[in-house]
């Protein structure tokens, strides 16, 4: 997809309606683009705080400590904005689960025209306290949950964001991998095998090849997810 097509996709999910042309342009001026194959990392450790948004395909955001660990922080998919972090703690790195298309900005540049309309403002706060909302869920389920509960969790909150229905069942295709699943979650690809078989043997979800999942019973997961329920 050409620059001025992907542009106008962040302009479509990201600028507010009747932003004016001269915003619109300002954005553009200093937005680049990347085409990304899966396993490509275009955003590792370059010195500047960047705002990147998945046009197309899917990535994965992940910390590296020191021994050549790494922790995935977060996964994302079209239509998000991302974060990516240059001088903190841990070296941060955007990495493509499949090939995928981004819109990048330098940060202070994003933040400095996003202060210049309200509606931009709103929406980037709207983007950040759902971002926040996962990663309170994360937290949970990294400190206080057993590993199938993380499992059921991650599932759940991958439905939200990716799922789709399919008669009365939901189901999705998830780019990322089993040990992409695992170092999310502070499991081995071994553990989050096995939980997978045993979320199949409680008959709450089919597996079908390595990405497709369908959620036979959604409600039951939750509660396999440890999730408050709402009373009937």
């Amino acid at each position: 997809m050409a620059f001025p097509e992907l542009f106008e996709r962040f302009a479509v999910e990201v600028l507010p309606l009747g932003v004016s042309d001269g915003t619109h342009l300002r954005f553009q001026s200093v937005a680049r683009f990347v085409t990304a194959r899966a396993g490509d990392a275009p955003f590792r450790g370059n010195g500047k705080d960047q705002i990147a948004f998945v046009a197309s395909g899917s990535t994965k955001l992940v910390a590296q400590a020191s021994q050549g660990r790494e922790q995935v922080v977060a996964f994302h998919f079209a239509g998000d904005l991302v974060s990516i972090p240059s001088s903190t703690a841990h070296a941060y790195s955007l990495c493509a689960l499949e090939d995928c298309e981004l819109v990048y900005f330098p940060a202070d540049k994003f933040l400095a025209l996003a202060q210049e309309e309200s509606g931009m403002v709103a929406e980037v706060l709207t983007r950040a306290l759902r971002a926040l909302e996962r990663c309170r869920e994360k937290t949970v389920a990294l400190g206080r949950k057993t590993a199938q509960e993380k499992l059921a969790s991650f599932l759940v909150t991958m439905n939200d964001r990716v799922g789709a229905v399919e008669g009365n069942q939901q189901e999705m295709s998830l780019p990322m991998s089993r040990k992409d699943i695992g170092d999310s979650l502070g499991l081995t690809i071994e553990t989050v095998s096995r939980q997978f078989s045993e979320l199949r043997s409680l008959g709450l979800i089919e597996t079908q090849g390595r990405s497709g999942i369908r959620l036979l019973d959604l409600e039951g997961l939750k509660a396999r997810a440890g999730h408050v329920l709402a009373a009937a």
